[in-house]
């Protein structure tokens, strides 16, 4: 019986490994040995790094409201805690675009945090 080495479907495959790595330097989009490497690599860091963009962007946010925190004398924590207790839900990539481009509405949102923080520590003293 004649050897069959399923040629058409293994070009095919290779031809599609080889256009997955075009615009890789060198070697590495030409020939299959290493375009192959360089795809799986780079779909691990494709991958990987899409999880490591959400923590970097939360990151970026709350580094923005502290600094608009800090400005009016309160840290970060402290104007998170009197949001919870004002029971305002806002999430931090809005109060982050507030801080930056609205500042009156961020200013809106301080003062609310900032009653909330007096009026929880006033609840505190009568209960002492």
């Amino acid at each position: 019986m004649p050897r069959a080495t399923n040629a058409v479907a293994s070009r095919r495959r290779r031809k599609k490994m080889i256009k997955a790595a075009s615009g890789f330097r060198g070697r590495r989009s030409k020939l299959f040995r290493y375009a192959k490497d360089a795809i799986y690599k780079a779909r691990y860091w494709a991958y990987r790094d899409r999880k490591t963009r959400k923590r970097n962007f939360r990151s970026l946010w709350i580094q923005r409201i502290n600094a608009a925190c800090r400005v009016h004398g309160l840290s970060y924590s402290r104007f998170m805690e009197g949001l919870r207790a004002a029971n305002v839900q806002v999430d931090r990539k809005m109060m982050s675009e507030l801080a930056v481009n609205d500042e009156a509405a961020f200013n809106a949102l301080f003062e609310t945090a900032h009653k909330a923080i007096k009026n929880k520590k006033g609840a505190v003293l009568q209960a002492a």
